[in-house]
């Protein structure tokens, strides 16, 4: 089975997240996606971060209708920094048959060298990259080959461009901005009955 490992803060998931992962399931082949929301993500310092359980909950919310996709919270349980070697030794033992695809944006992979233990990442996963347009392609083709020379496999996945990034996000339902068009349904009001991100959405929705 080919199971693709998607990890992120998720705060909050959006439609970008969603559309991702259809791409990649398509085009990567993959029987099964794993969602794994972050403890504490070790690359950026999320402001604003909803609790653990919320960030699970939307995930679970937002992905219900994908039927390949199954939410995880074990790094939710773990202590320390969520470092992606570590849940990925973890999925090894749990699916020692299985091949694993750990997928990122190109972003990540350009800075891929200084992840913790990376050399450990491309023995234990084939990474799938999401590309958002053909400059994109060609700006992380050179890192994908020089990551190949180390014996890494790395798949560049096409997927349609997703302007608006969580951040973005957070920053306009405290502005008190109409976020509908941008977060599921179910997650809009998963956001409103729990009152998250001091969000504003307009009234009469």
């Amino acid at each position: 089975m080919n199971i693709g490992i998607f990890g992120g803060t998720f705060n909050p998931v959006h439609l970008g997240h969603m559309n991702c992962l259809k791409s990649v399931a398509d085009q990567a082949g993959l029987d099964k996606i794993i969602v794994i929301p972050d403890r504490i993500p070790p690359h950026k310092q999320a402001e604003d971060l909803a609790s653990a359980e919320d960030r699970l909950n939307m995930c679970r919310l937002a992905f219900e209708g994908l039927k390949c996709v199954e939410i995880s919270d074990w790094e939710l349980k773990q202590e320390g920094k969520s470092y992606s070697v570590i849940t990925l030794r973890h999925l090894k033992e749990v699916y020692p048959h299985d091949k694993l695809f750990f997928i990122m944006g190109s972003d990540m992979l350009l800075s891929f060298e200084k992840w913790y233990q990376y050399k450990e990442i491309l023995s234990l996963a084939a990474l799938i990259c999401v590309a958002r347009s053909q400059e994109d392609v060609d700006r992380i083709e050179i890192k994908a080959d020089q990551l190949r020379a180390e014996g890494g496999e790395i798949i560049i996945v096409r997927t349609a461009p997703f302007e608006v990034s969580s951040t973005q996000i957070r920053e306009m339902l405290k502005k008190n901005f109409d976020c509908s068009c941008y977060l599921s349904e179910n997650v809009v009001q998963y956001i409103v009955d729990k009152n998250l991100y001091n969000r504003g959405f307009p009234s009469g929705r």
